[in-house]
Formats: structure tokens, C-alpha cells, sequence
């Protein structure tokens, strides 16, 4: 398995304000210099990164400086996160051509998967179709990547209406789309990372890789929470994937870096076991 770091920690998850009244440019941005976020990832010993579609965006008119980057540090782009309400009838055409347009940068630079999230929660709570929506939605997002060579994983998330583990397995039931296991999310949400991994092994087709401490509700670097991250690795090692395992952590407070060397080197001793 080759080991990657997501450049999010370079300044956190947000959106681009476009999309506050443009649904097709509703990108996420992490507001950090994605340049700097290469080199130092390059330099904790890491193989691969992935980005969020709204960083590759800033790129579009200027790729070779992005691509040029990553050669320079001898790192591969191997995925591109986006995602979606994907429940809200009306704008779902306008989502779609977004995430066509972060597929297609995804693929122009080099990535060859796209990592989807989203199902909004609604303010009157989940209504008896979305799920199905959300269903049919991500089966056309599958299609969409694959039309640009990509293949397509959905990562569980807070803030979604696919945050706990009976929500995760009404999904699957209907969609096509493989799983993308983000073990401090799946914890926080009530389940098993292990038992999920064990459960969805068959569509285990990317991994992300963050700890959770229970007592506060934190996202941490690798070996410094309450997840059991050797069940976690066994658990995949299992499932016959043997692939990218991506360290994605939101925020860290400090020098992003220090936090990518910390987990780098949990890992390093757990996968040498």
C-alpha cells in the first residue's frame, strides 16, 4: 500500500463564496497555499496527495505551475474531492455540471479518482425520498467519472444525511458507488470503522485515514485519539485492497506539516508490523 496526505490541513475546509448564488461553481477550497501544502507533504516522505476541486480550479489557466509542482516533489495528484446536496430536484443539473467540471480537471491533472461526498440535511429534516435521491444522484456522478477515466468512491460525512451506520447501509442498497471509509467520520457517527470496512469490503475502493479522540470530538493526527487503526489496517488488508491510504485531516492546530510527520510515521511503524 502507498500512503498519500490530503493538502486540506493547509488551511482548512471552505467553499467558494461564487457559490452562494451560482450552484455550478460551488467548489471546496482548502484557503492555504496548495504549493506549500505539495512541498511539505513531499517532505514528511509522502507518495501522493488529493486536493479539493476548487484548488485544481485555481490551476485551470495555469497548469503547468501545478503540474510542474507536483513533478518537483516526486508527488502523485491520486484523487479530487467534491460533492453536493444532491436531494434538491432543481439544482441538481447545475451540481452535476460542477462536478463534471472538477471530473475533468481531476482528469487533465493526472488523478484517476473522484471522492464524492454530500446528501443535505434539510431544515425540516430528512424527507422520505432523499436517500433515494442521493442514490440515483451518485449513480450518475459514477458515470460522470467514468467518462473522464476516473473511478468514483462516496466518503460518509458529518453534516450529511449519510452520518450514521444505518444511513450508510440504506445508501448502498442504492447506489453502484464504491466506498470511501473516513475512519474519524465513521466514528463520530456512531459506527465501527472496522466493522464497516469488514462489512463494505467488496467496494473498498479508497481510503481515508484520520483520528478521533471521543472525550472532545476532535479530528487528530494518526495515533493520537481513540480509533483503532491496527483493526483498521488489518480490516483493509483483509479486503484484499491494497492501494492508497490517504491521511486527510481537517485542521491542525499549528504547523500542518508537523501534524502529516506525525501520522507519516504512526503509519510507517503500523504497516511495517
Amino acid at each position: 500500500m502507498k500512503i498519500g496526505y490530503s493538502t486540506i490541513t493547509w488551511g482548512g475546509v471552505v467553499g467558494h463564496p461564487a457559490g452562494v448564488t451560482a450552484i455550478k461553481d460551488l467548489f471546496y477550497l482548502a484557503n492555504g497555499d496548495a504549493l506549500t501544502a505539495i512541498s511539505d507533504i513531499s517532505s514528511a516522505g509522502y507518495q501522493g496527495t488529493e486536493m479539493f476541486d476548487g484548488n485544481l480550479a485555481a490551476f485551470a489557466d495555469r497548469p503547468d505551475v501545478l503540474l510542474d509542482a507536483l513533478k518537483k516533489a516526486q508527488l502523485e495528484l491520486v484523487a479530487v474531492y467534491t460533492g453536493a446536496n444532491f436531494i434538491y430536484d432543481d439544482i441538481l443539473e447545475d451540481e452535476l455540471h460542477k462536478i463534471s467540471q472538477a471530473a475533468k480537471l481531476a482528469s487533465e491533472f493526472g488523478a484517476s479518482r473522484l471522492v464524492v461526498g454530500g446528501g443535505a440535511q434539510r431544515a425540516r429534516g430528512e424527507q422520505p425520498d432523499d436517500m433515494a435521491k442521493l442514490g440515483r444522484a451518485l449513480d450518475k456522478v459514477v458515470e460522470i467519472a467514468a467518462s473522464f477515466g476516473l473511478e468514483c468512491t462516496y466518503h460518509p460525512h458529518l453534516g450529511t444525511i449519510v452520518e450514521s451506520p444505518d444511513a450508510l447501509e440504506r445508501l448502498m442498497g442504492l447506489s453502484q458507488i464504491k466506498f470511501c471509509p473516513d475512519t474519524a467520520h465513521l466514528t463520530a457517527g456512531g459506527g465501527n470503522p472496522v466493522e464497516l470496512i469488514e462489512k463494505y469490503a467488496g467496494r473498498l475502493a479508497h481510503v481515508h485515514l484520520k483520528d478521533y479522540k471521543y472525550a472532545t470530538g476532535e479530528f487528530l493526527p494518526l495515533g493520537q485519539g481513540d480509533i483503532d487503526f491496527p483493526g483498521v489496517i488489518a480490516a483493509v488488508r483483509s479486503s484484499g485492497y491494497d492501494s492508497w491510504l490517504m491521511v486527510e485531516l481537517d485542521s491542525y492546530d499549528g504547523d500542518p506539516r508537523v501534524a502529516a510527520v506525525i501520522s507519516k510515521k504512526y503509519l510507517d511503524d503500523l504497516l511495517a508490523l
